[in-house]
C-alpha cells in the first residue's frame, strides 16, 4: 500500500510530538478516549498471521512479563519516530500478489519491498531489538475507508495508543486517524488476537 506525502514527514512528526508532549504524564486511565477498547475474550487470527506464527513460533509465543504501557519519554519518542521514518523510506511499497503471487503473505521485507503487514512486522521488530516490551507493540488490521483492508503498529504508551502507519509519516492516536479499528494482537500473547471496539463509528451511525 503506497506511502503518502513522504517529502512531508518532518513537518507531519514535528506537529505530532508537539501535540504528544503538550500535556504532563500522569496516572494512566485505559477507559480514556486516548486508548481502543478491546474484548475480554480471543478472536479469529488473520490468515496472514496464522500463516506467520506456523513458520516462526518462537515470535507468537506469550508474553512473559507484560507491560500495560511504555512510559514515553522524550528518548524513546525520538526513538519510535527514527525507527518508523526509517522503514517508511526504505520500504518500497508492493501488493503480495505483486510480489508473491498470492494474497496474503505475511513475512519481514528483507528484500526491500513489502506491503503494509511487512512494514509492521519490520517495526515491531526493530521496536524489541531496542529494548521495548513486546506486549506494548500491536500489530492492528483496520479497515480504510474504501473498505479495503490495512495493517498498522499500535505502540501502547502512557500517552495513548500511538499508531505507526507506513501510509501517514506523523505518529498519531489512533482515534485521530481515518480507520476502522477491527482487531490486534493480545497484550498477553503475540499469537492471539482481540477484537477493538471502535466506538468513533457507533457515534456517527447514531448522528446519521
Amino acid at each position: 500500500m503506497a506511502i503518502r506525502n513522504k517529502r512531508l514527514m518532518a513537518a507531519g512528526m514535528a506537529a505530532a510530538a508537539l501535540a504528544i508532549w503538550a500535556q504532563p504524564s500522569a496516572a494512566i486511565d485505559f477507559t480514556n478516549a486516548a486508548y481502543v477498547q478491546v474484548a475480554s475474550t480471543n478472536t479469529s487470527i488473520p490468515v496472514g498471521h496464522l500463516d506467520f506464527c506456523r513458520s516462526r513460533p518462537g515470535e507468537c509465543q506469550a508474553n512473559g512479563a507484560v507491560v500495560d504501557a511504555v512510559s514515553l519519554t522524550e528518548t524513546n519518542w525520538q526513538q519510535l519516530v527514527s525507527i518508523n521514518a526509517h522503514f517508511n523510506q526504505t520500504i518500497i511499497p508492493v501488493t503480495d500478489q505483486e510480489l508473491y503471487q498470492v494474497e496474503e503473505f505475511w513475512t519481514y521485507p528483507t528484500s526491500g519491498y513489502g506491503d503494509c503487514e511487512d512494514f509492521v512486522l519490520a517495526k515491531r521488530q526493530a521496536l524489541i531489538e531496542a529494548g521495548w516490551s513486546p506486549s506494548t507493540l500491536l500489530i492492528a488490521v483496520v479497515r480504510q475507508s474504501d473498505g479495503s483492508g490495512h495493517a498498522v503498529l499500535m505502540v501502547r504508551t502512557d500517552r495513548g495508543d500511538l499508531v505507526l502507519d507506513n501510509q501517514e509519516s506523523a505518529i498519531r492516536v489512533w482515534n485521530e486517524t481515518p480507520y476502522q479499528y477491527l482487531k490486534r494482537q493480545s497484550q498477553a500473547h503475540a499469537g492471539q488476537w482481540v477484537d477493538m471496539f471502535d466506538d468513533r463509528m457507533t457515534i456517527v451511525a447514531a448522528n446519521q
